[in-house]
C-alpha cells in the first residue's frame, strides 16, 4: 500500500492476524491488571466477529458500540470491522433517548450495550458474560468478508441537534493512521495511554491506530484525578498520550511532584480545542518537552500540527498542514485568501470525508468541491502556519465590526487569576451585539480588574461589556465547552 493511500478493499483488522503471528506474545491492551496480547486480541475479535455474523448482522450494516472504556470496547470496534459492519460509536453516558435517536437517525441493526442498558428491545445487545459466553463456543470464521463498506460513522461531538457524521472508509481512517505516525510519533515501539473516553473521536482513533501499527495501548478511563493519571504513566511504561485542554490545565494546577512522571512520557499531544502560548509553554518546560499542539476535526481528520521545535518561533499558531492535506483560507466566495486575511477554513486529503451521511443538506454546508469545512475562522502567515480565530458561528459583529471570541478568551486568560474563559455575543439594542464573557477563577471575582485588564490589551469595542463568573462550564463529551448554553442562559452582570 502507498503512503497516505491504503488499498481499496483493505481491512483495518486486517493487521491484527499479522501481528498475532509477527508478534504474538506483545502486549496489545492493557486495562488495570489485564492484559491482552496480541494472539489474544486476534482470537477474541474473530470470536465476536464471527458471532456477529451469526446472529444476523450483514456486512455494510451499521452496529452501536455503547460500551464503557474497557477492553472489551476496543475490541469490539476491531470486531464490528472484521465482520464488515459500520461502527455507530454511542456513548454509554447519553440518556436512552439520545441513544435512541442516533440508532434510528443512522439505521443500526443492532447496538452492543452494557447489561441494563437495554433502551429498546429488540435492538440492543448486552455484551454481558452470557454474550461473552457465546462468543467464546462460537465457530470462528476462517475468512470474513472482504471489501471497504465503511468504517466508522465519525459523529460531531455531543448529541444537540440533528446528528451528523460522514460515513468513513477503511481506507480513509488508515490514511488517517499515518499521519499519527508521520506527523504526531505514534509507532509500533510505543505505548499509548488512552487518558479520554473511547467514544470520543480522539481516544478511538489513536487507540485503533496504535492497534493497527502493533504498538501497546493502556486504558486509563476517566474519571481520574491526574495523579492517577501519572502514576499509571509510570505503572505501565507509558510513552505518548493526547489529552484534551481541560485536562492539561488541571494538570499544571497539580503539585508538580504529584504529576512528575508525564515528565517521562516522549510526546504529549494536546487537540480538541486551542490552548493559549503561554499554557503551551508552561505543558513544554513543566510537563512534556516534546508537546505538540494537533488541531483536528472528527469529519476531516488531522489538519495542522505546531511541534515542540516550532513553539517559540510561533506561539500563537496552531502549526502548519499535516502529512496529505491542501489547507486553504478562503472567502465567502471560495476564493483563496492572501497571507493575513480572515477567511474561513477548508482542506482536503486522503483522510477526509466526502458528506454527511443521511443528510445532504448539512453534507452541502460543509462539503465542496472536494473540501470540508471545519466552520472555523483563522488565517495563513507567509510561511504557511495557521492561526484560528474561532467558530464562524461564534463570530461576534458589533455595530458591523467583526470581533473574534477566541482572541478576547486567549487575553483574559493570560490574567494569573483566570482559570478558563468563554466569549460570546448577546443581542443589543445599540450595536446588535455585544461583547459577553463568562469566566472561571482561581482567585477574586473582580469584573472591573478583568475589564481594564482587556482595555491595556485590546482594542475598546472589544472590551467585554458584561462579566458573569461560573463555577463550572457545561461541555460535551469531547470537553469543549457549550457556547450556545452561555447564550441561552440569563444575561450577565
Amino acid at each position: 500500500m502507498s503512503a497516505g493511500r491504503p488499498m481499496r478493499g483493505a481491512n483495518i483488522a486486517d493487521q491484527l492476524a499479522l501481528h498475532a503471528s509477527q508478534r504474538p506474545t506483545k502486549p496489545a491492551i492493557i486495562h488495570r491488571e489485564r492484559v491482552i496480547d496480541y494472539r489474544q486480541l486476534d482470537l477474541l475479535v474473530r470470536q465476536r466477529a464471527s458471532l456477529l455474523l451469526e446472529t444476523g448482522v450483514q456486512p455494510g450494516d451499521v452496529v452501536g458500540v455503547a460500551l464503557k472504556d474497557t477492553p472489551e470496547h476496543l475490541v469490539m470496534l476491531y470486531a464490528v470491522a472484521r465482520a464488515g459492519a459500520v461502527i455507530l460509536p454511542v456513548d454509554c453516558r447519553w440518556q436512552a433517548g439520545e441513544k435512541l435517536r442516533v440508532a434510528r437517525h443512522f439505521g443500526a441493526r443492532r447496538v452492543l450495550v452494557e447489561p441494563g442498558d437495554d433502551f429498546e428491545p429488540g435492538l440492543c445487545v448486552a455484551a454481558g458474560e452470557d454474550w461473552l459466553a457465546r462468543a467464546r463456543d462460537v465457530a470462528v470464521r476462517d475468512r470474513f468478508p472482504e471489501g471497504d463498506r465503511g468504517f466508522c460513522l465519525s459523529l460531531s461531538s455531543g448529541t444537540t441537534g440533528r446528528p451528523k457524521g460522514p460515513l468513513l472508509s477503511h481506507a480513509q481512517f488508515m490514511s488517517r493512521f499515518f499521519t499519527h505516525y508521520a506527523d504526531l510519533g505514534f509507532g509500533s515501539r510505543e505505548t499509548y495511554i488512552n487518558a479520554t473516553p473511547l467514544y470520543f473521536g480522539g481516544g478511538r482513533a489513536f487507540s485503533v491506530s496504535s492497534l493497527y501499527v502493533g504498538a501497546t495501548t493502556v486504558l486509563c478511563p476517566p474519571p481520574y484525578k491526574v495523579e492517577e493519571l501519572a502514576a499509571e504513566v509510570a505503572r505501565t511504561g507509558a510513552t505518548i498520550t493526547f489529552l484534551v485542554p481541560t485536562l492539561l490545565r488541571r494538570v499544571l494546577q497539580a503539585e508538580p511532584r504529584d504529576v512528575a512522571p508525564l515528565r517521562g512520557l516522549r510526546t504529549l499531544i494536546s487537540s480538541g480545542s486551542p490552548l493559549t502560548a503561554e499554557e503551551r509553554r508552561r505543558i513544554r518546560n513543566e510537563v512534556c518537552p516534546n508537546f505538540i499542539e494537533y488541531y483536528s476535526s472528527t469529519e476531516g481528520g488531522g489538519v495542522t500540527v505546531l511541534s515542540n521545535q516550532e513553539l517559540e518561533a510561533q506561539p500563537a499558531s496552531v502549526g502548519r498542514p499535516v502529512f496529505g492535506v491542501r489547507l486553504q483560507v478562503v472567502d465567502e466566495q471560495d476564493h483563496p485568501l492572501p497571507p493575513g486575511e480572515v477567511g474561513r477554513i477548508r482542506y482536503e486529503g486522503a483522510t477526509v470525508a466526502q458528506g454527511f451521511h443521511r443528510d445532504e443538506e448539512a453534507s452541502r454546508e460543509a462539503f465542496r468541491d472536494g473540501f470540508f469545512y471545519p466552520g472555523d475562522l483563522g488565517y495563513l502567515n507567509e510561511e504557511g502556519y495557521l492561526f484560528l480565530c474561532g467558530r464562524a458561528k461564534d463570530m461576534i459583529i458589533r455595530g458591523g465590526v467583526n470581533i473574534y471570541p477566541l482572541e478576547i478568551e486567549s487575553i483574559l486568560m493570560t490574567h494569573p487569576d483566570v482559570q478558563e474563559a468563554a466569549v460570546v455575543g448577546l443581542p443589543s439594542k445599540e450595536f446588535d451585539e455585544e461583547v459577553a464573557a463568562f469566566v472561571m477563577m482561581r482567585g477574586d471575582r473582580d469584573a472591573a480588574a478583568l475589564a481594564a485588564w482587556c482595555r491595556e490589551r485590546l482594542a475598546p469595542y472589544k472590551v467585554p461589556r458584561h462579566f458573569r463568573f461560573v463555577d463550572e462550564f457545561e461541555r460535551n463529551s469531547a470537553g469543549k465547552i457549550i457556547k450556545k448554553r452561555l447564550i441561552e442562559g440569563p444575561t450577565p452582570d
